[in-house]
């Protein structure tokens, strides 16, 4: 990860991809929030399909960025982890604090 954590910080030098990455920052929120919360509970995608019913592919297709899921989804995938779907509108400048 640390070749990653190089790599990236020489690319966002350059304003353009910073502002397209920064510009995808919700999505990639959302995919570490879903993968933080399935394994917190040590559950496969397998094992999450069968919670919610939904595909282990598309669970996966969510998990590595290539599906964009609507919220009626998010709150299916966190009902099947016993938890609750939150959505928070954050003041621009504060999202680094957190």
């Amino acid at each position: 990860m640390k070749n990653f954590d190089v790599f990236l910080e020489k690319q966002l030098q350059d304003e353009e991809f910073r502002k397209e990455y920064e510009s995808m920052q919700p999505e990639f929120d959302v995919i570490k929030a879903l993968v933080a919360a399935r394994t917190s509970q040590n559950l496969t995608q397998k094992e999450l399909a069968e919670r919610t019913g939904i595909h282990q592919a598309d669970i996966s297709k969510l998990e590595n960025g290539t599906r964009n899921p609507s919220l009626n989804l998010l709150k299916r995938l966190a009902e099947g982890m016993g938890m609750v779907l939150k959505v928070e509108f954050i003041p621009k400048g504060k999202q680094k604090e957190m």
